[in-house]
């Protein structure tokens, strides 16, 4: 096996770990009789300080070095703000096109499964499974190709990112076994669909690696890191830290910002 191909599968491990923790959401959902409301908030902050940290003081310098090699330095900057924010836009863009309706991202609790008022709203969403799975896989391609290229990189970076972007998923495994459960009434058939919903992130990483696997140049590599950069700093902004406040109290989720970035900032200093 050589280097390049070992590399590869190591990095599909972790997207691969990262997208089927929404089983661990399903899990939750089906078979736990609360939410751990303060455990959530403290773990969704954690994972948001350290995709945001990583990605300002890691992904996105070795983004511009990879494009300093090519290019001018001023031109090197020039070239991962713009793709940083590109990152940005992309992922706000599909999150825009998604319908609220539908958003995997909303957040839910276990005891809705209690909840039988919730049922024929359910009913009608799962009715429309397809479509929503498309809508879902295209919301979360973007997750499975920061992890994937993250772990690329560099493999400590990508199982930091891997363990961030799984602790993202649990509520979404939530969201997504709940409705389900309604329209069946089969807890085990809500638990699987919730666990194969984290396929759309590994899928994602497949399709971006063999779009962009012929294009791997110090340029190439550059937009991409400061794409991941941008998409990783959207994701904790937009959703993790909204989830972590809405699950818990405001300076929990604060706390767990914080102690990410400490992290992952030890992490840095001493086992780099």
């Amino acid at each position: 096996m050589t280097e390049e191909l070992k590399n590869i599968l190591v990095a599909f491990s972790f997207t691969l770990f990262a997208g089927l923790s929404t089983g661990i959401g399903g899990f939750m959902a089906m078979f736990a009789k609360r939410t751990n409301t303060k455990f959530l908030s403290v773990a969704l902050g954690f994972s948001a300080g350290v995709m945001i940290y990583i990605s300002f003081m890691e992904i996105l310098p070795g983004a511009r070095m990879s494009f300093a090699e090519n290019v001018s330095t001023d031109m090197a900057n020039l070239f991962s703000v713009l793709a940083f924010f590109g990152g940005i836009f992309i992922v706000s863009l599909i999150d825009k096109l998604l319908p609220s309706f539908e958003n995997p991202h909303e957040m839910h609790k276990v005891e809705e499964v209690d909840n039988k008022n919730l049922a024929e709203k359910y009913k009608k969403l799962f009715k429309m499974g397809i479509m929503t799975a498309i809508i879902i896989s295209i919301h979360n391609a973007p997750e499975g190709m920061a992890t994937f290229f993250s772990a690329l990189k560099d493999v400590k970076l990508g199982m930091v990112v891997a363990f961030a972007i799984a602790v993202h998923n649990i509520p979404e495994g939530i969201a997504v076994s709940i409705p389900i459960f309604y329209a069946t009434g089969n807890k085990k058939k809500a638990f699987l669909y919730s666990l194969f919903s984290g396929f759309a992130e590994p899928v994602g990483a497949i399709l971006g690696y063999l779009i962009l696997s012929s294009l791997f140049n110090g340029v190439a590599l550059g937009v991409i890191f400061a794409v991941v950069a941008g998409i990783m700093v959207f994701i904790s902004l937009d959703q993790l830290l909204p989830a972590a406040r809405k699950y818990g109290e405001h300076h929990l989720a604060m706390y767990g910002l914080i102690a990410g970035m400490a992290v992952m900032a030890s992490s840095l200093l001493f086992l780099t």
